[in-house]
């Protein structure tokens, strides 16, 4: 039996390379894109900056013809910036659209045809608290993911009568990763498993077509909102 395709773009060691495993637990052939290989990953992860057009087109059609159309896609790239306002130069503004919003055009230019054509499939946007509101010091996260979210709107209401499912899951919390830890002195407790999310995607994905979600919000029990 041929195993569905699934694409996780942002596969960092963390949520990322969860994904990625979780997804081929549950019958996936699943193929991870980093700009870096994490270690240990590189039977299941490719190198790709997604913000280069040409790499990307040249990577996904490649993917495409050796695996058919992804029925799973999951954008989850992102570039954390938390800087003030007036240290926070154009250039960092760029950087954070390109990692954020650039490359899920490209991806989504990459797979979506493909995916229609083949008679349909999830696209999930990994999203963040930043995605609605925009908190001090991250001015150019939080207009990034801001930018993001309505990309993904944009794409749903196109996408969504040709057979795609464009989901945008807002994560409303600290996602528990040997980097969050690092950086914050938060309970693990009280931190997103990814593991869990994992699971919701993987719920998402199952859903049928009379009961589409679009946007989710997910946090940790506790977690103010």
């Amino acid at each position: 039996m041929t195993h569905p395709f699934a694409l996780v773009a942002g596969a960092g060691a963390g949520l990322g390379q969860c994904l990625v495993r979780t997804f081929y637990d549950s019958g996936y052939h699943a193929v991870g894109l980093n700009r870096s290989v994490p270690d240990g990953a590189a039977e299941t992860t490719q190198a790709l900056d997604l913000t280069d057009a040409s790499a990307t087109a040249n990577v996904l059609s490649e993917l495409l013809r050796a695996h058919g159309a992804p029925r799973l896609v999951v954008h989850n790239t992102a570039k954390l910036l938390i800087s003030d306002f007036e240290n926070t130069s154009n250039a960092d503004f760029e950087a954070a659209w390109r990692s954020m919003v650039l490359s899920a055009v490209n991806l989504a230019r990459g797979v979506l045809p493909g995916m229609v054509a083949a008679g349909g499939g999830t696209f999930i946007v990994s999203g963040a608290t930043a995605s609605l509101r925009g908190g001090r010091n991250f001015a150019a996260f939080a207009s990034a993911k801001a930018g993001l979210r309505t990309l993904t709107q944009s794409l749903a209401r196109e996408y969504g009568p040709k057979g795609i499912h464009v989901v945008h899951v807002i994560l409303d919390g600290i996602v528990d990763t040997a980097a969050s830890r690092a950086l914050h002195t938060l309970d693990p407790a009280r931190m997103m498993q990814p593991e869990d999310i994992a699971k919701a995607y993987l719920a998402l994905a199952d859903q049928p077509g009379s009961t589409w979600t679009h946007e989710l919000d997910l946090r940790p029990m506790g977690e103010a909102f």
